[in-house]
């Protein structure tokens, strides 16, 4: 037999069994080169880890260091069904606006009058009219959509189209600037286009109905006012993540 070389696990042979020893050379070989590929890709592994958690922490920081600023992180909107109809989250802020301003109109009025000792049950009645007509005029229409309709509710009546029928798209840039929309049923709608811009969901309801008129060739014309609307959505949305994010 041959003689031992060395006192570690691999050893070698004397020069008389050079046919064994080199087999035998040559498979340790091979098994310490895939012992050795299998460590560098579990270094690299932990590697990545612990990059990972290292990123980790510094989201945490900064999002930590938002909150002492007072800058609140960029949330998405929460996920809606497909049948649940979306609703314009700034209509309750608009009709408290509205109720204050009437309700202090209404209230210099009855001042003014009981100052100047003239207030009778007949000019009370009046100014309550014309607070009540006020209301009326600043009264903000309620948008609510759904699965191709859309709908504005009005202190008097409600109005809705059907936003998969639309006939017209159209803008009308006055004192106050609308949004009409006419469907093939003899439905109209008009509503504030920043209703659109300050509710993404609406928007991308209306934004489905009217793709699904096109298709169906039903609406021939609008595309001006509704890319106007989509490049303005957009660049208030990534304004918002901007200023959410401290960047601005």
């Amino acid at each position: 037999m041959g003689r031992r070389r060395g006192l570690g696990p691999d050893f070698t042979k004397d020069d008389g069994d050079d046919g064994e020893g080199g087999a035998g050379g040559a498979g340790r070989a091979g098994a310490g080169g895939t012992g050795e590929t299998d460590a560098t890709r579990r270094a690299a592994l932990g590697r990545a880890a612990r990059g990972r958690a290292a990123l980790g922490r510094a989201a945490a920081g900064r999002a930590a260091g938002d909150g002492r600023r007072g800058v609140r992180p960029a949330v998405p909107p929460p996920p809606v069904h497909r049948g649940e109809p979306v609703r314009d989250r700034t209509w309750l802020p608009e009709l408290r606006a509205a109720i204050w301003c009437t309700a202090g109109l209404f209230l210099v009025m009855l001042l003014v009058d009981l100052a100047n000792g003239t207030l009778d049950p007949w000019r009370a009645l009046c100014w309550t009219a014309v607070a009540l007509v006020l209301f009326t005029v600043l009264y903000p229409p309620r948008v609510t959509a759904g699965e191709h309709w859309l709908a504005s509710r009005g202190p008097v009546r409600t109005r809705t189209v059907r936003t998969d029928l639309l006939v017209l798209v159209r803008r009308d840039d006055g004192v106050a600037p609308r949004l009409v929309l006419c469907d093939a049923l003899g439905g109209r709608v008009e509503l504030d286009p920043k209703v659109l811009t300050a509710n993404p969901l609406l928007w991308h309801r209306l934004e489905r109905g009217v793709r699904r008129s096109r298709e169906r060739g039903w609406l021939r014309c609008g595309a001006v006012p509704m890319q106007a609307l989509a490049d303005r959505i957009d660049h208030d949305g990534a304004r918002a993540v901007f200023e959410a994010s401290g960047l601005e």
